[in-house]
């Protein structure tokens, strides 16, 4: 039996209804067959798995399995047959609510494998999420933007590793592309250099938990979907072209909005330690995105051209779910509430790291 060891920081989160409480319920027992009504209960859940909180949280409890595990859990459950199965039957909810949420950016008439590259930049330029970049630039409080960073630490925490899945499903200028992306952000072979460890960075600086997991209670459904919709894409390799998409869509959205954060937080009296991992994606990723859209993702359609759509529904995917998190964090701050689960002010408490003085009132 190998059981993944508690780490500091780090605990299973709290159900958020039947379905994850029965799962968290299992998984704290060697791996068994998990009851039918349980699976059956999955096939059956929420109208939108998107924004379904139960749902949202047994997806993420079932791939974080595939990533660095769960604390106390025995680590057999990753390919336990019944949970591979009650994941199937969540996924098979997921698939049409994805293609729903992705249609409608999508262009109408058929996309030529030569035209993936251009078409992925029409995506971009019409996307309409809200301008949280903008806001976080030049009027979030301190409080508002260690809530931001709290949220995106569900994926930034594994910056990267959703999208490595489709390393071994890639061949030739695809798979180059694509290894040359990671490769940077994994930082060239030098362990304090991954993007990962320099968000990490940023959070300290912030006062708040790097721990890996730590504040999955605190954030809601549509923020957990950030994650656990590339994951889907890469667990399966009939989804490889959306994933190739999703990269390229986190890609050539990234540079500007970046450059606003870290001179939000220098507006807010940061220094370099706690810009860096932003002041880094401004470069990087004014190249990475041309090398995704037209090496990674021009290099798939043009190698199978039935994937050209595909890689567009991913796309439209990573735009329209950044779309709801932005709208979430500026519905909630404009009423001057919290967007954290449970909190019902803007500073009513971002938890921070055990022992790190919070540094709400450090001054600008």
């Amino acid at each position: 039996m190998t059981i993944a060891p508690p780490v500091a920081g780090q605990a299973l989160p709290h159900a958020r209804g039947p379905l994850s409480a029965g799962v968290l319920a299992a998984l704290a027992d060697p791996p068994h067959e998990l009851p039918a009504p349980l699976v059956r209960l999955a096939a059956a859940a929420g109208a939108d798995p998107l924004t379904d909180e139960d749902v949202q949280l047994t997806l993420h409890l079932a791939y974080e399995l595939h990533y660095r595990g769960l604390p106390g859990v025995d680590e057999r459950w990753e390919w336990h047959p019944s949970l591979l199965a009650l994941r199937a039957a969540l996924e098979d909810r997921l698939e049409p609510a994805l293609a729903d949420l992705a249609t409608p950016l999508l262009p109408a008439g058929e996309v030529t494998a030569g035209g993936v590259a251009h078409a992925l930049g029409d995506l971009v330029d019409a996307d309409d999420s809200p301008p949280l970049a903008s806001y976080l630039q030049r009027s979030a409080t301190l409080s508002q933007f260690r809530e931001f960073v709290l949220h995106r630490s569900v994926y930034q925490l594994k910056e990267a590793d959703p999208h490595s899945w489709a390393i071994p499903r890639l061949t030739g200028r695809a798979k180059a592309a694509l290894v040359e992306v990671q490769a940077d952000e994994y930082g060239g072979g030098r362990a304090e250099r991954m993007h990962s460890a320099l968000f990490a960075a940023t959070m300290r600086e912030l006062g708040l938990d790097d721990a890996y997991g730590a504040y999955v209670d605190r954030v809601p459904a549509v923020t957990l979907a950030t994650s656990t919709v590339p994951t889907f894409f890469g667990l399966h390799r009939r989804w490889r072209g959306a994933l190739a998409g999703h990269l390229a869509a986190l890609e050539m959205t990234s540079s500007l909005p970046n450059r606003r954060y870290g001179n939000g937080l220098r507006r807010l009296g940061y220094d370099r330690s706690a810009t860096l991992f932003y002041d880094q994606h401004v470069e990087a990723d004014a190249v990475h995105e041309q090398v995704a859209a037209h090496d990674l993702c021009g290099g798939l359609a043009a190698a199978e051209p039935g994937l050209a759509r595909q890689i567009l529904l991913g796309a439209a995917c990573c735009l329209a779910l950044d779309g709801r998190v932005a709208r979430l964090l500026l519905g909630r701050w404009q009423h001057g509430l919290s967007s954290l689960r449970g909190d019902a002010g803007p500073d009513a408490g971002v938890p921070a790291a055990p022992g790190v003085p919070d540094p709400v009132a450090r001054p600008a």
